[in-house]
């Protein structure tokens, strides 16, 4: 098996030090892959600062151009693609697909968002010092970008750090998860084919012990980080100067409404959403409270669409529910199940483990203090709880150390409203699950959450500054 290259600068680079990528689910080797040694990551962070003003100055259409490249190629390339995540990820190649289709759209979006990035008039003859100035704002980047990605969405969280970059002339950086490097890769193969200046844009699978130097690189004045709370935090610590964006997961809920009348759907949409990725999403449901006019009815409705979930191997087209990244990441799940039983909770569906599997699981009668309640499970594991009230509903989604989504079941406008404002998150989805994303709106959270926002106009915001052009004398 040859040796997956790596990218510094726009140009294909090899090393003697190597890594094996396996495929979650059965343990094949996937890929041999090219470490990026301290000589490597040094060149591309040299290059990055060397290109930083040419790329400040690239004119729209060439940053909008190879944004519409990247998108077109990966459209061309979707079930090659597809298959690569599968195979390095675990993930059912149906969302495999989903995950490419959202890709295509993420570059789509940050290249148009590229084209329309053209600031602000503000009059400032509001008082009569001031008369004949208006201030022109616009954004410049802060300079290169350290991208940190995770291994649940090894290519649209990827695309998420490169394209608000190459969006704003920022050169990027971009350091994968080391389960998943070869999603990250293959855009490299991409972005090569465009007219980028070459330093604007490197892939560098490195070590995790090796990112703090990387992270604390004064070079650098930007860190995107997507992945665990502890890392998220301890690089927010470890850089306090820096602006820094932060990711870091959930633990969402959905609350059901006694006036919702569509429970088959309600039903459907969580059980899909719950175990989707094998729970392996910031924002999969992983609790939810439901009033008891509708409670029974749509605890069984749910169990009976979690049983009617294919679970197996990933590449098979029936199967919704593949494996976790590895066999710890099952095992932690199973603990936390067993442990949440052991204080009383009941297994309704699922509860089991084979290999890196875990089955998909529907628990009720869980202790508040529980961790399958209290911390991000990151598995594909559902706790069901009834309310008596959107009050009490509200107050249980907001008992949590994270606020990343909600969704909230309802026909009623004042109870979305209330939603809105009361719901301490960074979104709330009226009508469905709060797994729902846009790849071009705000997305976020407050608390363990995280800080900063993604989503391509966001993110934009993020990598740049604002700047101030005062003009003089003007006949306003």
């Amino acid at each position: 098996m040859e040796t997956t290259e790596f990218w510094v600068a726009g140009q294909p680079v090899t090393s003697d030090r190597t890594f094996d990528v396996h495929h979650p689910y059965d343990g094949a080797l996937v890929a041999t892959v090219a470490v990026a040694g301290p000589e490597h990551v040094e060149a591309a962070v040299t290059a990055a600062v060397a290109v930083a003003p040419e790329a400040a100055a690239l004119p729209a259409h060439a940053r909008a151009g190879a944004l519409d490249h990247l998108s077109r190629r990966l459209a061309e390339r979707a079930e090659e693609v597809a298959r690569l995540i599968t195979a390095e990820n675990g993930k059912p190649i149906r969302w495999a697909r989903a995950e490419v289709g959202r890709a295509v759209s993420t570059f789509r979006w940050a290249a148009e968002e590229a084209r329309r990035y053209s600031g602000d008039l503000q009059r400032l003859d509001t008082d009569p010092a001031a008369t004949g100035r208006l201030g022109l704002i616009r954004r410049f980047p802060r300079g290169p970008v350290l991208g940190i990605a995770p291994f649940n969405f090894p290519l649209n969280l990827v695309a998420h750090k490169l394209a608000p970059a190459i969006a704003v002339g920022a050169p990027v950086l971009v350091k994968p998860a080391p389960a998943t490097p070869l999603s990250a890769l293959m855009l490299g193969e991409l972005l090569a084919e465009t007219d980028l200046p070459a330093g604007m844009w490197s892939v560098l699978p490195v070590p995790n012990d090796r990112m703090p130097a990387l992270v604390a690189d004064p070079r650098l004045p930007v860190v995107s980080f997507t992945g665990s709370v502890p890392v998220g935090w301890a690089i927010r610590a470890a850089v306090p100067r820096k602006h820094v964006t932060l990711e870091l997961g959930g633990n969402a809920a959905a609350v059901v409404c006694a006036d919702w009348t569509d429970l088959d759907r309600a039903a459907a949409r969580i059980a899909t959403f719950a175990m989707y990725q094998a729970g392996q999403s910031c924002i999969k449901v992983q609790r939810v409270y439901a009033e008891t006019p509708v409670y029974e009815r749509l605890a069984t409705k749910i169990v009976a669409a979690v049983e009617a979930l294919g679970a197996g191997d990933p590449a098979d087209e029936a199967t919704e529910v593949g494996p976790l990244i590895n066999e710890d990441a099952a095992r932690r799940v199973e603990s936390w199940v067993a442990e949440a039983v052991a204080a009383g909770a009941r297994v309704l569906c699922g509860g089991t483990r084979t290999g890196s599997s875990h089955a998909p699981t529907v628990l009720v009668d869980v202790p508040a203090d529980a961790k399958v309640v209290r911390e991000e499970i990151f598995g594909p594991v559902l706790v069901l709880s009834p309310v008596d009230s959107v009050d009490e509903a509200f107050a249980a989604v907001n008992d949590s150390a994270f606020g990343l989504q909600a969704g909230v079941f309802t026909h009623r406008l004042d109870v979305a409203f209330r939603a809105h404002r009361e719901l301490v998150v960074g979104g709330v989805v009226i009508g469905d699950v709060p797994s729902y994303r846009a790849d071009q709106m705000p997305y976020g959270g407050t608390k363990d959450s995280g800080v900063g926002r993604e989503g391509l106009r966001s993110a934009m915001d993020d990598y740049t500054e604002p700047r101030v052009l005062v003009l003089t004398d003007l006949p306003l």
